[in-house]
């Protein structure tokens, strides 16, 4: 078992709400960045010490710095982020969100498989450090993708990318997005909080305990999507109300909560020989 760690406004996110992919980019760049920076805040020191090395010499050396690398592959590197492409997402909706690796992931290409070859490669010690320092930044990027309801979503809809809907946003015709997009960003279209305090929000000033096994990332991303199949996440009708976005929103920072826990328990597993054992 990994080591605990703490933060007491992720255990509330992850006890106090009961609610038991396609080409647009997971909870966007603050949403990621900040399951980064809740994974970070429950390193262990030696997990800490190798993501540390791992990352010296780039622009900005944190895990929420490259939590959003693998969604800027097309740009910066298009053979691989081609090869990677159906690495953020595995569609198991329309199986009753079951996974299983033969049917939903053939050869490796989805998210599940993609977190276990990724962190097994980061774990290597005899790897190249620059392979162990993509496999990162996969991994960083990955573990909040599948954390993303529409990313286990369906395939007939493409997780939701073309599920058109209309949300307001002070205008009369209001902003024209997808559910797809909506649930990676959308849902905080708006907020007055700026990142920076909904990020202490979420690892809170007095932690408490919060359980720190990563599990398994298939587990993840059916749960993930037994909540995108929840009755009331497809709106009745294209335009999204305050009482969508009042109901669904505790959801998805519940999942971002959950992703950075996760993410934390997994590098300390992968990178702390100390973790591996407990």
């Amino acid at each position: 078992m990994t080591r605990p760690f703490s933060f007491r406004a992720a255990a509330i996110a992850l006890c106090g709400l009961a609610l038991a992919c396609g080409d647009a980019l997971a909870w966007g760049p603050r949403g990621h960045r900040l399951v980064a920076d809740i994974a970070e805040a429950g390193l262990t020191p030696a997990a800490r010490a190798q993501v540390d090395a791992l990352l010296e010499g780039e622009p900005e050396p944190t895990l929420a710095g490259i939590a959003n690398w693998a969604d800027q592959l097309r740009e910066r590197d298009p053979d691989l982020g081609r090869r990677s492409a159906r690495w953020h997402y595995v569609n198991i909706a329309e199986s009753g969100c079951a996974y299983d690796a033969a049917r939903d992931c053939p050869g490796g290409d989805c998210v599940v498989e993609a977190i276990r070859a990724q962190a097994a490669i980061l774990g290597d010690t005899a790897q190249p450090a620059e392979a162990r320092r993509q496999a990162l930044k996969f991994v960083v990027h990955f573990v909040g993708d599948t954390h993303q309801p529409m990313h286990a979503g369906y395939a007939r809809d493409r997780g939701g990318n073309t599920v058109q809907v209309n949300q307001p946003d002070g205008t009369p015709d209001g902003y024209g997005t997808n559910l797809h997009a909506l649930w990676d960003s959308g849902l905080f279209r708006g907020m007055e909080e700026r990142e920076a305090a909904q990020r202490a929000r979420l690892l809170g000033p007095s932690p408490g305990p919060v359980a720190a096994d990563a599990g398994d990332p298939a587990a993840w991303a059916e749960a993930a999507c037994r909540i995108a199949t929840t009755e009331g996440v497809y709106p009745p009708r294209p335009r999204i109300d305050g009482r969508y976005i009042a109901t669904w929103r505790p959801i998805a920072e519940r999942q971002i909560a959950l992703g950075g826990s996760r993410l934390a328990a997994l590098l300390n597993a992968s990178l702390d020989p100390a973790a591996r054992g407990r």
